[in-house]
């Protein structure tokens, strides 16, 4: 896959390749380290955005300063 489908594409985790994959990468931000929890958040909504996933976390939202 290509790094651009990742939400931290330096680690190549939390692949969003598809709306199922931002749903699961929406379900397990919890286990981000802190550090680059608003890196992922900013990933997560703009990947949302692009297959329109409604992201339902206050958390993530918080994060990506919405």
């Amino acid at each position: 896959m290509p790094d651009e489908v990742f939400g931290l594409p330096e680690r190549r985790e939390y692949p969003m390749p598809d709306a199922a994959h931002v749903r699961a990468a929406e379900a397990y931000f919890r286990y981000c380290p802190d550090d680059l929890k608003p890196k992922l958040a900013r990933a997560i909504m703009a990947r949302a955005r692009e297959f329109g996933v409604d992201v339902e976390s206050p958390t993530v939202k918080s994060y990506a300063g919405m």
